[in-house]
């Protein structure tokens, strides 16, 4: 699970960085999709299905559909997605 505050209506889609919210670390995101009829909850799943080059099957809004802040279901091996999430955040933070 990745927690991911997302921002519909952006100029682009894009994955921004990390920031703190409520008191947790949760990934900041952008997408161009309207909030309506899950189309931004969809380009979410895209967008982190290509940020983490992972098969967008792999990935699904597990939790907070109707909400800003969503737990983001990433299938696959733990171990690997761990250490695949650590190098894309060094790459934003680089």
């Amino acid at each position: 699970m990745l927690k991911v505050r997302l921002t519909p209506k952006s100029a682009r889609d894009e994955i921004i960085g990390v920031e703190n919210f409520g008191g947790e670390a949760v990934l900041k995101a952008r997408v161009r999709a309207l909030p309506e009829d899950g189309r931004a909850n969809q380009a979410l799943e895209r967008l982190v299905a290509r940020w983490l080059k992972v098969p967008p099957s792999f990935v699904s809004v597990a939790q907070g559909g109707k909400s800003r802040v969503k737990q983001v279901l990433i299938e696959g091996d733990t171990e690997t997605l761990l250490r695949l999430i650590d190098a894309r955040l060094a790459e934003l933070a680089g």
